[in-house]
């Protein structure tokens, strides 16, 4: 398989199931055969506890379809995600969080070069609900699509995405945020890459593409169909989703253009809650504009809504100082 060195927008769902994952009874050729329906250009095989048919997995992957190896860890208090250890490495999952193992296993994933997520940090079910602290972790999975019924999105979802908007500002204050991403949590057909994330990476491996979502340089997409732009720029420069931008005291314009969600609307939100909403046009894109300081604003991110308040799109923060 090629691999693809180009500085772009890559689109990829890094929490998928085979029937080798409970609940789960798709082949891996039929979830390859999704992805690229998708418009996918890379997806994570996260089998719970297992690396069993990595092989399978391997023989899918294509110029147009990276495959990176990893696993649904699914500990007694809450699963997380190993994504990029080796294939074949599997991470122990048979503890809780009153054991005082999973730093133990966070950084085995990191010595292979991986990274960890939280994943679905308010899932229904006994043990989904995640009960370490966030801070352990890489990233934090705030839009998963498994457990919303017929739609992409539910109270849990807004749960998890308040949980992690609350702790931003004072992260980033400290300078070790994570950074959010979204993924299917595919079991079934038609579920992957409903959500994915869009990641502004160096190439298309797996390296490249886990270090821009270390980074936070991605933003989630409900669906190939939608298409977010989200900059913020000052007399120094400009930055885009998880980027510095350096203001030099000097006022920043921000600026968002959104395609694919008729009739929705944008809010933008800083460390002092949602302070921009503006609707979206019934056909064509959306464009937003607003002004502030590193002064005023840590930070900018932004979340684009469908018209019945069901999240289409929403990004990682634009950091200011």
């Amino acid at each position: 398989m090629a691999i693809d060195h180009a500085r772009a927008w890559y689109r990829g769902d890094c929490h998928v199931h085979s029937y080798l994952s409970k609940g789960a009874d798709l082949t891996p050729a039929q979830l390859a055969a999704e992805a690229r329906a998708a418009g996918l250009d890379f997806i994570a095989v996260t089998e719970h506890n297992t690396p069993s048919a990595w092989d399978d997995w391997a023989a899918l992957a294509g110029d147009d379809l990276l495959v990176i190896p990893g696993q649904e860890v699914t500990t007694y208090t809450g699963h997380w995600l190993a994504l990029g250890v080796s294939p074949g490495e599997v991470v122990e999952w048979r503890y809780g969080v009153r054991d005082d193992a999973v730093d133990r296993h966070l950084a085995q994933v990191r010595r292979s070069g991986g990274l960890c997520v939280a994943a679905h940090p308010h899932a229904p079910y006994p043990s989904g609900v995640f009960t370490y602290p966030f801070h352990g972790f890489d990233t934090v999975e705030v839009w998963n699509g498994l457990w919303a019924s017929d739609l992409p999105w539910n109270a849990d979802n807004e749960a998890a995405l308040a949980e992690w908007g609350r702790g931003l500002a004072h992260d980033l204050h400290r300078g070790s945020w994570r950074p959010a991403m979204g993924n299917s949590d595919a079991h079934l057909t038609g579920q992957l890459g409903t959500p994915h994330t869009v990641v502004l990476s160096e190439g298309r491996d797996a390296a490249a593409l886990l270090a821009a979502v270390r980074a936070g340089r991605s933003w989630i997409a409900e669906s190939a169909a939608i298409e977010v732009a989200f900059e913020a720029t000052a007399a120094d420069g400009r930055a885009g989703v998880g980027e510095r931008l350096r203001t030099g005291g000097e006022p920043a314009a921000v600026r968002l253009e959104v395609r694919g969600v008729p009739s929705g609307s944008i809010t933008l939100h800083t460390e002092r809650g949602t302070i921009l909403r503006e609707p979206l046009p019934v056909d064509g894109p959306g464009l937003v504009e607003w002004r502030t300081s590193a002064a005023e604003s840590a930070f900018v991110r932004a979340e684009i809504r469908h018209p019945d308040g069901r999240m289409a799109a929403l990004t990682n923060p634009v950091v200011l100082f």
